[in-house]
């Protein structure tokens, strides 16, 4: 499983290649910005045609990171839907593979700006989750430690070999860990944007998502 091993709030954690936070000792797995019917929601807002799979791929990825880690604990980081009217257009299919994948294991949708409200699917739906040191909730707040976030899709653009490679990316530093955007659809903001170099400390760091996942100082 292509993995990078590092250390957050006291805890071992692993930062997967497709951009989920897997903590082994609570057998927990964490997606954030699913964004799951984004395609329908462009469509029904006349934005451009986008091909109509990125909920089913997205699903995909999410059951082949479950598989491999054997998770118990899912955490959904908010904007898991695009918004509330997507979540009533995602196909049969995807309904069932979600409830497939719920089976048996504890299942927490944290609540995003773009999903603030009820969703008709099984689970847990709270606003903000504690597990040990840890708080998971979707958007950072000032002052806080022990954070895992989403919300920003943070990314990081690199020149390497004469290209210029752009990744999605977690951010790290003492207080708190954004995670990057999960799903197939989403786009992202660059660690350089000073919303992102204001929220994270000096010294932050920036692990790359991608089939060899890497550390580096994040990029400002």
């Amino acid at each position: 499983m292509n993995e990078l091993p590092f250390t957050f709030a006291g805890q071992d954690l692993r930062a997967l290649g497709s951009g989920a936070l897997w903590w082994p000792d609570r057998a927990l797995l964490c997606v954030s910005d699913l964004h799951l019917g984004k395609s329908e929601r462009m469509a029904r807002r006349g934005g451009p045609a986008l091909p109509p799979y990125d909920s089913r791929d997205t699903l995909t990825r999410l059951s082949a990171d479950i598989d491999r880690t054997g998770a118990q604990t899912i955490i959904c980081l908010g904007d898991s839907f695009d918004d509330l009217d997507a979540l009533a257009a995602l196909g049969t299919s995807e309904k069932q593979t979600l409830t497939t994948l719920q089976a048996g294991r504890r299942w927490v949708w944290i609540e995003g700006n773009h999903d603030p409200g009820p969703i008709d699917l099984g689970g847990t739906h709270l606003s903000e989750y504690t597990a040990g040191p840890m708080v998971f909730r979707h958007i950072a707040l000032p002052g806080a430690a022990g954070e895992v976030s989403g919300h920003y899709h943070p990314k990081t653009r690199l020149k390497a070999r004469g290209r210029v490679i752009t990744r999605p990316a977690f951010l790290l530093d003492d207080a708190r860990l954004i995670l990057p955007a999960y799903g197939t659809y989403t786009g992202g903001l660059l660690t350089s944007d000073n919303t992102l170099t204001q929220l994270m400390n000096d010294g932050a760091m920036a692990i790359l998502t991608g089939p060899h996942p890497h550390i580096i100082p994040m990029p400002r």
